[in-house]
């Protein structure tokens, strides 16, 4: 592995493909046998520095249309927080379901599952049949894993019935030194990053892009003002981003006065701390509270001049959604995704039906969407939002923080790199986004 990484830093990329690749590397991973662990604890209590490890691996051998790559920067996201609290369910049912429709898909059934669904690195092999992409090639994924074997998925392969997410529901993501990826879930790194950086966005960014801008999501225009839950974490400061690079309104709504900061560093002028302000949309575990959904879009009014929102951008869940319902304008959008607070949603839908307003379901992104959402990250339009940075072996105290929202925007680790900074080439592009690229950097990871 380490004639590997000396080829990189030394920027020979075309060398990497001749060097052998190790039988064994460093992986993120939870075990098969530990998922009952946490049996009668609630979700909050459950702690994934306790059920993660950092282990060796068998590498896997790319078959046919995959690229094995040389992970050197990787990103922490809710996923991951779900699967090492094994909450849905553990993701080894998903991996066993996943083994059962082909032998390549088999490899994947095994008794460790290596997480993460982003990575930034430099191709090592291919496999039979990939031809856009070559050894020393230096890429971003995406997290798509698709088939396409069934027609469903040749309209839009989130269609597709055997769509999964890559490092939650397959096997060797990118939580590691080394991970298997399809050849479509590849795209060029953006030169003006450095290796954590680039890793940041492939997820979240993606994830915000479907929400909000294509045509299977809400269809953001110029002018609409959007409510965003959550817009200093990793997918809001995303959304909050697309929406004012799109010309729309965002009203932010944030839970500390240093994440209202760190909207505005964003460019955002209307924020909400919901914690300052107090609202409660429940009056117990079972009952919500009309008066604060009120008292709540009173207050989106007051600060746009009257308007309600055209778009929620709803990930929260069921803390939040009754509310999201309710402030929406008339014949406005709320439009979800993940809900992390909760899966059950329970809202009144006479605000839903009698006001003509729609729910659209949304999950991460096709290849087209993932490849537009970089694209505005290769161009400077759109920026990482890292705030903080550890290396592998503290990836399990990093997904605890996240799991208790100790975190802005997103969590970055480093796998191969041995430190932060390196892996940009276009210099001149970055230090006319220096400032941008390092917003987040400025409030620490935990307030």
């Amino acid at each position: 592995m380490q004639k590997i990484l000396d080829a990189i830093l030394a920027g020979e990329f075309g060398e990497v493909g001749e060097l052998p690749v190790p039988d064994f590397y460093r992986g993120v991973t939870t075990h098969a046998d530990e998922t009952a662990m946490f049996d009668g604890m609630e979700g909050r209590d459950k702690d994934p520095r306790a059920s993660l490890h950092l282990d060796e691996v068998a590498t896997p051998q790319p078959a046919a249309g995959e690229v094995l790559v040389a992970v050197m920067a990787s990103g922490i996201n809710h996923n991951t927080v779900w699967s090492s609290i094994f909450e849905p369910m553990p993701t080894f049912g998903f991996l066993s379901r996943y083994g059962r429709i082909s032998p390549q898909a088999a490899r994947h059934d095994l008794p460790y599952h290596v997480l993460g669904s982003d990575l930034s690195g430099v191709v090592l092999r291919c496999g039979e049949g990939v031809s856009a992409w070559s050894p020393g090639d230096q890429v971003v994924a995406h997290c798509l894993s698709v088939e396409l074997d069934h027609p469903d998925g040749h309209a839009d392969t989130m269609l597709d019935p055997e769509q999964r997410i890559w490092g939650f529901e397959t096997n060797f993501g990118g939580l590691a030194e080394l991970a298997l990826v399809k050849a479509n879930q590849l795209m060029p790194k953006p030169r003006h990053l450095s290796w954590e950086e680039a890793a940041a966005s492939g997820l979240v960014n993606s994830t915000a892009y479907r929400q909000l801008v294509s045509d299977k999501g809400a269809r953001l225009k110029q002018g609409d003002t959007v409510l965003i839950w959550g817009a200093s974490g990793g997918l809001g400061s995303y959304a909050t981003q697309l929406a004012l690079n799109g010309g729309a309104i965002p009203v932010c709504v944030v839970s500390s006065p240093q994440k209202a900061e760190a909207c505005r560093r964003m460019g955002a002028e209307l924020v909400i701390d919901r914690s300052a302000e107090g609202y409660a949309f429940w009056k117990d575990e079972h009952t919500q509270d009309p008066r604060e959904w009120r008292r709540f879009g009173a207050r989106i009014r007051e600060l746009t001049g009257g308007d309600d929102p055209d778009i929620v951008f709803e990930h929260p869940g069921r803390e939040t959604f009754g509310a999201s319902v309710y402030v929406a304008r008339r014949g406005g959008t709320i439009v979800s995704c993940a809900s992390t607070s909760g899966y059950q949603h329970t809202y009144d839908n006479r605000y839903l039906w009698m006001n003509l307003k729609r729910i659209i379901g949304t999950h991460f992104a096709n290849y087209r969407e993932a490849w537009e959402a970089n694209r505005l990250i290769a161009k400077g339009h759109v920026h990482p939002t890292l705030s903080d940075v550890v290396p592998l072996e503290l990836t399990a105290r990093a997904v605890h923080d996240v799991h208790h929202n100790r975190h802005q925007g997103k969590v970055g680790v480093l796998c191969l790199a041995p430190e932060e900074g390196l892996g940009v080439s276009d210099p001149e592009k970055r230090a006319r986004h220096e400032t941008a690229i390092n917003r987040f950097r400025t409030t620490p990871a935990g307030v």
